[in-house]
């Protein structure tokens, strides 16, 4: 078929067209029809479509995880036993209030008891309370020989108590000697009343 033969087709006379222009005015609509479908309905299900998968990788991924979780259960609570265990034997180690100032005692008897004199023993007025525990920080300053010192230091740690030192600075001392001085920190549980203070706090800060 020549062009000029497509210039005399008659849009009006669809029916009585040759068998090649009549194919190719069907397969022209056919694609129309399949493009405005595309644009004004399929398109918008496509994205819905698309939405929905990746929805789908999320709850997929979300039920593998609970699958996990669950499988492992028994292992999560054994692990949440031993930490409840260990944090238990911690506190045990801490003093309650009523035995603070007996660790203080205990500690001033480790200087005197390796021959040091003190120059300083200041122990905070006011504790630093957290949720489970408080600290009190006591400024010490001691003179003594080196080995004395070093003692004192060894002899803190291995107090019964969890007594930790800090900010410690060693300097010649007037007379003979050296003079130490650190920052002692004692630890003690709070009771009952004192951790549901706490809590009770807590909750009013998140509000």
């Amino acid at each position: 078929m020549k062009l000029e033969d497509l210039n005399k087709l008659n849009l009006k006379d669809i029916p009585n067209w040759q068998p090649l222009p009549k194919a190719a005015a069907l397969a022209l609509l056919f694609l129309l029809i399949l493009f405005g479908g595309y644009w004004f309905d399929w398109s918008g299900q496509l994205g819905e479509l698309d939405i929905a998968k990746g929805e789908e990788a999320k709850l997929r991924e979300t039920f593998l995880n609970k699958k996990k979780q669950a499988v492992n259960l028994d292992t999560y609570r054994q692990q949440l036993k031993d930490i409840e265990q260990s944090f238990g034997a911690l506190l045990k180690q801490l003093p309650n209030k009523s035995e603070m100032d007996a660790l203080l005692t205990d500690i001033n008897q480790a200087g005197l008891g390796r021959g040091l004199q003190f120059e300083l023993f200041k122990p905070a007025a006011a504790e630093t309370v957290t949720e489970f525990y408080a600290e009190r920080p006591i400024g010490i300053k001691v003179t003594g020989g080196y080995h004395d010192l070093g003692a004192f230091a060894s002899d803190i740690s291995r107090l019964s108590r969890i007594v930790t030192l800090h900010d410690v600075n060693i300097t010649g001392g007037k007379d003979v000697g050296l003079a130490m001085e650190a920052v002692v920190r004692t630890y003690r549980y709070l009771d009952e009343d004192e951790v549901a203070s706490q809590k009770k706090k807590a909750k009013e800060a998140k509000k």
